[in-house]
């Protein structure tokens, strides 16, 4: 019994210890971590007092009037471009649009700094507040710089005293066209910056990764309809004028462009309207009625095209390549109209010419008989005489009388539809030979297609082995 007395009064000891352990280790934690999290707190606010020291001595007499290394050495801009979204472009106005982020970087030495991190990431505040190259878009009609929700500048200091400035703009800038050879024709549009105030002695301007690599545009950053963006190059050049001399930047893009739209709306219903225009060839020339039809409605039709053809151009001066085939195409088709009133004036000259001849035989063959039929007993010189001058005399009459002139007797049984073609131009002449077709229309069954064909074939193989590739100046 003593001995389980003693035991559980030692358990009864050993837990109470135990305890008392727990709560010591417990206190130690809790008092370690407070101290370790207010040294954390306590180095921040230390760091954020570094930094705010860092900025206020390097404004400290900071002058952002003056370009770094003012009175000295030229100031190095070096600049690229990330092309966000390229489109749309406009024939009308000679213009396009994109959005760019556009980088600048220079070396500032005011600005150099030792402490804690290498690059000082400050938003647009701190942009106000130091010199900034004048970097204006020389061939830009309109540019704005976002501001939502913020300003969207970037701006870092490096601790060798380089600014890297980048802002999000969208540019409307110009892009000259010559449309000589459209729909097939291509551009390159422009981009030109440079700086406004400072010559070529106080700043130059350079591209930061190369010739290359320094304008950036992926493939789903275009949104085009009309064109495909094909590339780009950059290059620079000097300007002189009256107040220095100054360094451009130039981007090229070009652009190739889509036939389509104009194959599907212009140049397919031509070559339809010509052809159409070509089947009157294969009609009667005594159906007045559809060969005129014909020809009018696709005259017509010619013209509508053409017009609806200049309502997506400016108003040039000079002809395109898809005016020259629309103009083609119209001269084929009045051809094909002028070729049927050809036909139906030979034709008709042709019918009066066989109804005269026809008249002066059954008027000769008139006159063999009355002669036959003369009474014998009229015989002797004289009356032979008479008898064969008044023949002559009335033969003369006939052959010099018009032919709608003489007198019905003339000719007792005139044809009816010789009648009917002499009045309406158009009808069944008694003649086979009218009723046949007509010889100008057997040979333009065979020029026009052939003469058409070679102009397609001629036209589509110059523009479409032509670099039409339209370098601005």
């Amino acid at each position: 019994m003593l001995i389980l007395k003693v035991d559980q009064g030692f358990l009864v000891v050993g837990c109470l210890r135990g305890m008392a352990f727990l709560f010591t280790c417990l206190f130690l934690s809790c008092y370690s971590g407070s101290s370790v999290w207010g040294n954390q707190h306590s180095d921040t606010s230390i760091y954020l007092d570094n930094i705010t020291r860092i900025l206020d001595r390097l404004l400290d007499g900071y002058d952002n009037r003056l370009r770094p290394g003012f009175g000295g050495p030229v100031t190095e801009v070096k600049t690229d471009i990330f092309v966000t979204s390229f489109g749309p472009v406009s024939d009308v106005e000679m213009e396009y649009t994109m959005d760019v982020f556009f980088r600048q970087t220079w070396i500032d030495e005011r600005l150099k700094f030792e402490g804690p991190i290498e690059i000082l990431r400050l938003n647009n505040l701190m942009v106000s507040k130091i010199w900034t190259p004048d970097t204006f878009f020389r061939n830009g009609k309109r540019s704005i710089s976002h501001n939502m929700t913020t300003p969207n500048k970037l701006f870092r200091i490096m601790q060798n005293g380089t600014i890297l400035y980048t802002m999000r703009l969208t540019i409307n800038a110009e892009c000259p066209m010559r449309l000589m050879n459209f729909p097939m024709d291509g551009h390159a549009c422009p981009l030109k910056f440079g700086s406004y105030a400072y010559p070529i002695s106080e700043i130059v301007y350079t591209w930061k990764k190369g010739p290359l690599s320094s304008v950036e545009v992926p493939q789903e950053s275009s949104s085009l309809l009309q064109y495909d963006l094909i590339g780009q190059t950059v290059s620079s050049e000097r300007l002189k004028s009256n107040t220095g001399e100054y360094v451009i930047m130039t981007v090229h893009f070009h652009l190739q462009r889509k036939m389509g739209f104009f194959l599907i709306q212009t140049y397919i219903p031509c070559i339809m309207t010509v052809i159409l225009a070509q089947v009157s060839f294969w009609i009667n020339k005594e159906s007045v009625p559809a060969r005129t039809v014909f020809g009018i409605t696709t005259v017509l039709t010619m013209t509508t095209l053409s017009i609806s053809a200049r309502h997506s151009l400016p108003k040039v001066s000079y002809a395109t390549a898809m005016d020259w085939f629309i103009a083609v195409c119209f001269a084929f088709v009045f051809s094909a109209l002028i070729e049927f009133a050809a036909v139906n004036y030979f034709s008709t000259l042709q019918a009066n010419r066989e109804l005269r001849k026809a008249a002066a035989m059954k008027a000769a063959a008139q006159e063999a008989a009355a002669a036959a039929a003369a009474p014998a007993a009229a015989t002797g010189n004289d009356g032979e005489v008479s008898s064969v001058d008044a023949s002559n005399v009335l033969k003369k009459r006939m052959n010099s009388a018009p032919l709608f002139d003489r007198p019905a007797k003339t000719f007792p049984n005139p044809p009816v539809n010789a009648q009917a073609f002499l009045q309406q131009g158009s009808a069944v002449p008694a003649n086979n030979v009218l009723t046949g077709t007509s010889i100008i229309d057997k040979y333009s069954r065979i020029l026009f297609p052939l003469s058409f064909g070679a102009f397609n074939l001629v036209y589509w193989i110059v523009y479409l082995t032509k670099d039409t590739m339209e370098m601005s100046r």
